[in-house]
C-alpha cells in the first residue's frame, strides 16, 4: 500500500552538460522527466522504506519506446515491486530493513547504458535521548556560570540541536539558549543569573526523528562556584597542649568579600619524613575565614605540613592551597624499640662481647629533638649500670657472663622513655636454615626467602641486611620474623646496581644459631669497567691469558661469565668462556705465523660490555720451549757427569793402574819386600833350600835357537808388553795377576831356554830387560844412576856395570868383571842355580 505522504526529490543527471542536451527536462526547463515518491526521506534505522517511481509522458527517454524500470541503493541493484504497472511507466521498490545511515535510492530507464530518471537521498537515526548529567559552576573570576551536559549513550546518526532554558525563581525570568549542533555546554553572562537567587535549569535536544528534555536541577549560583585556593596565614603550638596545632586562615584576595559567610574547610597534614599527603585529614564545616582551625591528636614535637581547601555549601573544592609547617610540643618518648643482639664468645665465657641494635616500633614516638638511648643493666633511671650511651641506633659493650639482660632506653630533653627489656641470646652451632635467596620486588624492596628446619624450640628468625660498600655497624638494619614465616620483604633506601648481604639467623629459645648469608642486587645492569687481559706464558701454540678481578664497586651486578674473543686475519672469531671465579683461559692451535687479537666481554643480567683489544703473536722457539730444551739438556749432562764420576770411584785401582801404574825403585828396594803372602810362589823342588817370593815377574819359554821369523815376532812384541807377564805354560805365574790391567808393570823377563817340566838346562837363564814404555821410576833422572853402585864386603863401594854398557866404569879393554851376586840383593833373587846332586 502506498503511503499517502509523497516527497518529490528530482534526480539531475549529468550536471555538466546543457539543458538543452538534458533528457530530464522538457522544452520550458520546468518539468523534471520522473518524480520519486515516499513517505520521508528521513527514517528510522532498520525500518522499512517503500519509494515509487513515475515518469512522465512527455519525457523525451520513453517517447515511443517501452520502458523497463530498475532501481539502485547507492550502486547495488534492489527489486522492484510486483504491483509495479510498467506500462503506466509506475514503479514501486520496498526494502524491508534500512540499516544504511545515508544512502542514495535512484530510478533507472534500463538502456545501453541505463539512465537515471530521478533520485532521492534518505537519512536513517534515532531520536535524541534525554540529556543526562546536567551541572553548572559560576566563575567567580571571569563572573560567568558554565553548563555543560552529556547527550546520551547512544549516537542519533541525525543533526541534533541542543536548547538550554534558564528561570530565575524570584523574578521569573525566563531565558533559552540555543546550542550549535555538536557542543555540549554553554557560558551563561553574569547578567543573567543572580549569585544568592535559586535558578531552574534544563536542556532540551531536538532533531528529525524527535526531541527529549532533561531531568531540571535547581541551584544557587554561589553554591556552584569553584573558590580560588585559600591562604595559610599562620600555624601556631598551643601552650600546654600536646600535639596540638593551630591554623589561622583567609580567602584569597579576590573573594574577601565573602568572609562573613560560612565556609567548609578540609585540611591535610603530612609529618616532615613523609611523602604522601593525606596521613590525617580533617573536615570543618561552617566556618568563617576570621575563626581559626584547632588541630590537634597529633605526634609530640613533630614537624607538620598542611595545606587546606574551601568550598561553600556544596560546591565544588577549591585547588590546594600552598603548605605551610609547624612543630607540635616536646614531651619524653613513649614505645617500644625493636632490638637485635649479636653476642661473641664462648658458651661459658667470663665476659661477653655484644653488638645491640635497635629501631623504633610501630608505636614509638620521639616526642622531641636530640633524642639519645642508654644501656643499662638495672631497670631504674640511674647512672649506675649504664654500661652505653649514643645517639647511634647501635652499641658495644662487654658484659659479665653471668648477666641475662638489659635495659634500652631513650632520652630527650623533656624525659626518658619506659625501659624497653632485652634479653641475652649467646650464640649456639645449630643450624636450621638453607637455601636463602634474595630477588628484586618492586622498585625499593627486596624479597628474601629461605627454608627452614622445624624444630620445637624455634622462636623466630631475624633478617639482617647491610650494603658492602659501607662498612661500619651503622648501616646494619633488620628485621623479625614469625618462626612460621619462610619469606620477607625487606623495604630500605636500597641504592640500584650496588651490592648488598642478607643474613638470615634463627632464633631458639636459648640462643642465636648460625646464619645464612646471601648477596643480592636491586637492580643490575653492565659492569663499568672490563679487566686487562695479559699474556702469562706461550707454549706449543698455546697462550695463557690472565686478568684481575673486578673491583666489587665496579660490578654493577653479579657476574655471570667472561667471554675471550680472538681471531687472525685470516681465521674464523674463535671463542672461550670462563667462570665468574676464573682468572685464566688458555687458547689453543695458536699459529706461530699469524697475529692475533682478542678482547674480552664481561656480562652481567643486566647488560654487558667490552673490554681493549690487544695484539700477540706466537715466535717460531718460544720462551717456555727454549727454557724446557736447556733444562733437559742440562739434567741429561749433570746425568752423564754424575755416571762419569761413580764410575771413577768403582774402577779406581783399575784407573790408576793405567793411567798412574805402581813401577818399583830398584835402588830402595829389594824384591824380597815387594812379595805379598796373597802372591806366594815356589820354585821347583831344585830351589827348595832358598825359595823366593815373586811378585811381578814374567817368565817367557823360547827355544835354544829361535828362528829368525820367531826372533821378529818376538822383538815385535816387546812393543807390548801387557802379555809379558804369562807363564810358559800358558797361564799366569802369578795366581793375582792380571797383565797390563794390574797396578803395576812387570820389571824383568826371566827366558827359559825349555818349559818348565823339561831337565834343568846346561847353560844358566838370560835375563832380559823388560821393554814395556813406562819409566821404571817417577823421580828425576839423578836419581837413577847410570852405573848402580854397590857396597862390597869391605864397606867400600864397588862400581859394577848392569844391562847394559857402561863406558864410564870399566875399560872397553879390560876383562870381564865377575859378577858377586852377595854384592846385588836385588839380582840375587833372580838368580837360578842348577840343581846339587846328591
Amino acid at each position: 500500500m502506498i503511503s499517502t505522504w509523497v516527497v518529490i526529490v528530482v534526480a539531475v543527471a549529468f550536471a555538466n552538460a546543457t539543458r538543452s542536451e538534458d533528457p530530464f527536462f522538457l522544452e520550458d526547463d520546468v518539468q523534471p522527466c520522473a518524480t520519486v515518491q515516499m513517505s520521508s526521506s528521513v527514517v528510522l534505522m532498520g525500518s522499512p522504506v517503500t519509494a515509487i517511481c513515475v515518469i512522465r509522458e512527455d519525457c523525451l527517454l520513453v517517447i515511443g519506446q517501452a520502458v523497463r524500470i530498475e532501481w539502485r541503493l547507492d550502486d547495488r541493484f534492489i527489486p522492484s515491486s510486483s504491483a509495479a504497472n510498467e506500462s503506466a511507466r509506475v514503479s514501486e521498490a520496498v526494502i524491508s530493513s534500512f540499516n544504511h545511515s545515508r544512502a542514495s535510492l535512484t530510478c533507472c530507464i534500463q538502456s545501453s547504458p541505463a539512465q537515471v530518471v530521478a533520485g532521492v537521498e534518505i537519512r536513517a537515526g534515532y531520536p535524541p535521548e534525554a540529556p543526562q548529567n546536567l551541572s553548572c559552576q559560576t566563575n567567580l573570576t571571569a563572573n560567568t556560570m558554565t553548563c555543560s551536559w552529556d547527550p546520551g549513550q547512544r549516537e542519533t546518526h541525525l543533526p541534533t540541536n541542543y536548547t538550554l532554558y534558564t528561570e530565575i525563581q524570584d523574578s521569573h525570568q525566563n531565558q533559552a539558549y540555543e546550542v550549535p549542533p555538536g557542543v555540549q555546554h554553554f557560558i551563561i553572562p553574569r547578567s543573567d543569573f543572580v549569585l544568592f537567587s535559586n535558578m531552574t535549569i534544563y536542556v532540551k535536544a531536538e532533531n528529525d526523528l524527535g526531541e527529549a528534555t532533561s531531568a531540571p536541577i535547581i541551584l544557587e549560583p554561589i553554591s556552584a562556584a569553584k573558590f580560588d585556593p585559600p591562604e595559610i596565614l599562620q600555624i601556631q603550638v598551643m601552650p600546654k597542649r600536646y600535639g596540638c596545632l593551630r591554623l589561622r586562615w583567609s580567602l584569597s584576595p579576590n573573594q574577601l568579600w565573602m568572609r562573613n559567610k560560612h565556609m567548609n574547610l578540609e585540611v591535610r597534614l603530612r609529618t616532615a619524613d613523609s611523602n604522601q599527603w593525606g596521613e590525617l585529614t580533617v573536615f570543618a564545616s561552617r566556618l568563617k575565614p576570621s575563626k581559626p582551625l584547632d588541630q590537634c591528636r597529633l605526634r609530640h614535637w613533630t614537624r607538620y605540613f598542611a595545606q587546606i581547601r574551601v568550598r561553600y555549601e556544596q560546591s565544588p573544592w577549591s585547588e590546594w592551597s600552598r603548605s605551610q609547617s609547624g612543630v607540635t610540643l616536646e614531651s619524653a618518648p613513649t614505645g617500644r624499640q625493636d632490638s637485635w643482639m649479636k653476642v661473641s664468645g664462648d658458651h661459658m665465657p667470663k665476659q661477653l662481647n655484644i653488638h645491640l641494635f635497635w629501631k623504633p616500633s610501630k608505636q614509638f614516638r620521639a616526642n622531641g629533638q636530640n633524642v639519645s638511648y642508654i644501656v643499662s643493666v638495672q631497670k631504674l633511671p640511674g647512672e649506675k649500670g649504664k654500661v652505653c650511651s649514643t645517639r647511634e641506633n647501635h652499641c658495644a659493650f662487654q658484659l659479665p657472663g653471668k648477666m641475662k639482660k638489659v635495659y634500652l632506653s631513650a632520652v630527650n630533653a623533656a624525659g626518658r622513655s619506659s625501659p624497653t627489656e632485652v634479653r641475652i641470646s649467646k650464640p649456639t652451632d645449630r643450624a636450621a636454615i638453607s637455601d636463602i635467596t634474595a630477588i628484586p620486588h618492586g622498585d625499593r624492596s627486596l624479597l628474601v626467602q629461605w627454608r627452614s628446619v622445624p624444630t620445637s624450640d624455634l622462636a623466630g628468625f631475624v633478617v639482617e641486611w647491610k650494603p658492602l660498600l659501607k662498612p661500619g655497624l651503622s648501616h646494619i638494619q633488620f628485621e623479625i620474623a614469625d618462626k612460621n614465616q619462610s619469606s620477607l620483604v625487606i623495604t630500605g633506601s636500597f641504592e640500584p646496581y650496588k651490592p648488598y648481604g642478607i643474613s638470615v639467623y634463627p632464633r631458639f629459645k636459648d640462643g642465636i644459631g648460625l646464619p645464612q648469608t646471601a648477596n643480592a642486587y636491586l637492580r643490575q645492569k653492565a659492569p663499568s669497567m672490563v679487566p686487562k687481559l695479559q699474556i702469562k706464558r706461550t707454549w706449543n701454540s698455546h697462550v695463557e691469558l690472565t686478568w684481575e678481578e673486578i673491583p666489587l664497586d665496579w660490578r654493577n651486578g653479579f657476574i655471570q661469565k667472561y667471554k675471550i674473543f680472538y681471531w687472525n686475519e685470516k681465521g674464523p672469531i674463535n671463542i672461550v668462556d670462563a667462570g665468574p671465579e676464573e682468572r685464566m683461559v688458555i687458547l689453543e692451535h695458536i699459529n706461530t705465523v699469524s697475529l692475533y687479537e682478542a678482547f674480552m666481554m664481561v656480562s652481567t643480567s643486566g647488560g654487558s660490555l667490552n673490554g681493549s683489544t690487544i695484539h700477540f703473536q706466537m715466535e717460531p722457539f718460544d720462551t717456555v720451549a727454549v727454557v724446557m730444551i736447556v733444562i733437559a739438556t742440562g739434567v741429561g749432562l749433570s746425568l752423564f757427569i754424575i755416571f762419569i764420576v761413580l764410575t771413577c770411584f768403582s774402577k779406581h785401582k783399575r784407573l790408576k793402574g793405567r793411567f798412574w801404574p805402581a813401577v818399583p825403585d830398584p835402588a830402595n828396594s829389594s824384591i824380597k819386600r815387594w812379595s805379598s803372602e796373597s802372591t806366594e810362589d815356589t820354585y821347583p823342588s831344585w830351589d827348595k833350600e832358598d825359595p823366593i817370593y815373586l811378585s811381578h815377574l814374567s817368565f817367557l819359554d823360547l827355544p835354544m835357537k829361535p828362528s829368525k821369523e820367531e826372533d821378529d815376532l818376538w822383538l815385535n812384541s816387546a812393543e807390548d808388553t801387557s802379555d809379558l807377564g804369562e807363564s810358559i805354560c800358558g797361564s799366569p805365574f802369578i795366581p793375582g795377576y792380571s797383565g797390563s790391567n794390574s797396578d803395576s808393570v812387570p820389571y824383568a823377563t826371566v827366558i827359559f831356554s825349555s818349559p818348565c817340566n823339561s831337565p834343568p838346562p846346561t847353560q844358566p837363564p838370560v835375563y832380559l830387560r823388560s821393554e814395556s814404555t813406562q819409566p821404571l821410576l817417577e823421580a828425576e833422572e839423578s836419581f837413577s844412576p847410570k852405573c848402580y853402585q854397590n857396597v862390597g864386603s869391605d864397606g867400600m863401594p864397588r862400581e859394577q856395570c848392569f844391562f847394559g854398557p857402561c863406558h864410564d866404569c870399566v875399560p872397553k879393554d879390560g876383562p870381564d868383571p865377575v859378577i858377586v851376586w852377595d854384592d846385588f840383593p836385588f839380582l840375587q833373587a833372580l838368580a837360578m842355580n842348577e840343581p846339587q846332586n846328591d
